[in-house]
């Protein structure tokens, strides 16, 4: 029931940049099937109302489709594409910004027992799981929103609270509850990844990142694999092939200059990695990126 007006809703406000009249609130149409493509997933709920969807972190593959969310509690370097999208049948999806602040406050106002006890260690940065029919209700009367403007400005923040807490409360909330405490793993797992995209072109010591993330090195190593399927070097690696790929869509004949922009001194390992990533030669890849739409989330 929820669903058919869910994908009625998005198809109809759905946008080119995917942005909406209420803040945070994000709408995705795509009607082909293209190849697997880079992106930063942000810290978001996605929720897909039609069609189908497969995510790769590391050496994770995450596939979600309709009546289904994914939620990702920290910016990581995902691979993804829609495996099921045609002009006759978009993909459609619903996706909210998470922000910690928001969630945090949520934490705060909760009575005490009112949500389930945090687990130890830091949880998976993604998970995927089925939408209940409470999330899903909450998420049409948001988008019905964008078809009241006299209402939206006092009633939008109140429908987010309460999807917020269908999550805190839900199947994910563990990581999604992370995401709003200081102190917990996921958040000093989340302060590493932000200095190392910061800093994704410098040499770093893992020690010196365990350190300002505030962990010793093990349990460094421990909690930042949980939560990206990757070690702290192979991190890096990502965020540099990626923003390697994006200044190539502006400078595809300058390859040996974006390597070492990003971070390479040998042209040679630059290429031989950046071929293993995405699958052709950065200068060939350049070409083919300019003319292929980027991959996006929900």
């Amino acid at each position: 029931m929820y669903l058919e007006e869910l994908r009625t809703l998005l198809a109809r406000h759905a946008r080119p940049d995917r942005t909406t009249a209420i803040d945070g609130l994000l709408i995705s149409k795509v009607d082909r099937s293209d190849p697997s493509a880079p992106s930063m997933t942000g810290t978001v709920l996605a929720v897909i109302a039609q069609g189908a969807k497969r995510l790769a972190l590391g050496d994770r593959v995450y596939a979600y489709g309709a009546g289904q969310f994914l939620v990702a509690s920290v910016d990581l370097p995902v691979t993804g594409q829609f495996t099921q999208a045609d002009p006759e049948r978009p993909a459609l999806g619903f996706g909210l910004t998470l922000e910690p602040s928001a969630i945090a406050e949520l934490l705060l106002q909760a009575g005490p027992g009112e949500t389930p006890r945090a687990g130890t260690g830091a949880p998976s940065g993604i998970a995927v799981s089925d939408a209940p029919p409470a999330l899903l209700d909450a998420a049409v009367r948001l988008l019905r929103l964008l078809d009241e403007p006299r209402d939206r400005a006092m009633l939008a923040p109140l429908v987010k609270r309460e999807i917020l807490w269908r999550l805190i409360t839900g199947e994910q909330g563990a990581a999604v509850r992370q995401l709003g405490l200081a102190d917990s793993g996921l958040s000093h797992v989340s302060r590493a990844v932000r200095w190392i995209r910061e800093h994704y072109a410098e040499a770093f010591r893992v020690e010196d990142v365990a350190r300002l993330s505030g962990m010793s090195v093990s349990a460094f190593y421990r909690n930042f694999q949980a939560v990206t399927a990757m070690s702290p070097i192979q991190f890096q690696k990502q965020i540099r092939l990626q923003e390697a790929r994006l200044l190539l869509a502006t400078h595809p004949n300058d390859v040996t200059g974006v390597g070492h922009r990003v971070g390479y001194d040998n042209p040679s390992q630059f290429s031989r990695e950046y071929r293993r990533q995405f699958g052709a030669p950065p200068s060939r890849d350049a070409t083919r990126l300019r003319s292929t739409p980027a991959s996006v989330l929900p």
